[in-house]
């Protein structure tokens, strides 16, 4: 199957497949307009692209870059063929725009890969052939500081180090140094084997928050990993909105029934899907994306 990713611009999807004969990602020319336009009616942008591609060629620019040879989802949820752009051919696109909105797209999907986040990212997508994911005990503190120094090795000098400063996070203060490797070591032998425990032990490592900075993004994966051993279900992250995930995470510090409630409603036994696990890391990198 091939590999799927799912960017995000403005909270509109922007899907891509990726090409592995010639090693680059190819993305949805209807979610390029979708984005740009801030446009709900898929219709329409689909329209909008063909007139665009008329507009281009009358214009003499010419978009070497696009093929059909892709399947996206579609509205129905049906997968069909549909023109996708290159990287290059983006850009092409973003460029000569019949309008300025294009300029603040342009300038985040050229910068988006090349963040700490967009090079985090291109990491994890690799977890699963790196084999490390098998190699880890779920659960455990060393289980969340490998997987951190996986996604952040290279890009932050505290890369699967427990921090040994306070932080705060929107007015939130999370556990203070002094005290954090003695709440790990309890948090670390909290029960696990129901759902409801499960999340007790996640929402109290969010509580811990142990590093500098990565923590929801390598937290995410462990609790999947623990539901995966203990319950042989995993988290369809896609089914779990960005807004209600923050509220249900902010409130979970004093009532964890919201973000139980969103887990349970997005549980799946597809535990070993590469696609699940795909977006998985597209949503969780969304849920870290500033407004």
């Amino acid at each position: 199957m091939s590999k799927k990713s799912i960017r995000f611009f403005n909270d509109r999807e922007v899907r891509a497949v990726w090409d592995e004969e010639h090693s680059k990602w190819w993305f949805s020319a209807t979610d390029i307009v979708r984005a740009i336009n801030d446009e709900d009616d898929y219709k329409r942008c689909r329209n909008y692209w063909k007139y665009l591609k008329g507009k281009f060629a009358k214009d003499g620019i010419q978009l070497v870059s696009v093929t059909n040879h892709f399947k996206f989802q579609a509205p129905d949820g049906k997968q069909r063929f549909a023109d996708a752009l290159d990287a290059e051919c983006v850009q092409t696109v973003a460029q000569h725009y019949p309008n300025n909105r294009a300029n603040a797209f342009l300038s985040w999907f050229t910068y988006s890969d090349n963040s700490i986040d967009g090079q985090s990212k291109k990491k994890a997508y690799t977890l699963v052939e790196s084999g490390l994911l098998d190699s880890l005990k779920p659960g455990t503190v060393e289980c969340l500081q490998q997987i951190h120094a996986y996604l952040f090795g290279g890009l932050y000098d505290f890369a699967g180090k427990i921090r040994t400063k306070t932080i705060w996070k929107d007015g939130t203060l999370f556990c203070r140094a002094e005290y954090l490797m003695k709440n790990l070591s309890i948090i670390e032998q909290m029960p696990e084997s129901t759902f409801d425990e499960i999340v007790n032990k996640y929402v109290e490592m969010n509580v811990a928050h142990p590093f500098m900075e990565g923590n929801g993004r390598s937290t995410r994966i462990w609790l999947d990993l623990i539901f995966k051993k203990q319950l042989k279900l995993c988290v369809d992250w896609s089914k779990i909105d960005k807004k209600e995930y923050l509220a249900a995470m902010r409130l979970s510090t004093t009532d964890a029934r919201a973000i139980k409630s969103l887990l349970q409603g997005a549980m799946t036994d597809r535990i070993d899907d590469r696609e699940i696990f795909m977006k998985g890391i597209d949503y969780s990198y969304y849920y870290e994306q500033t407004e």
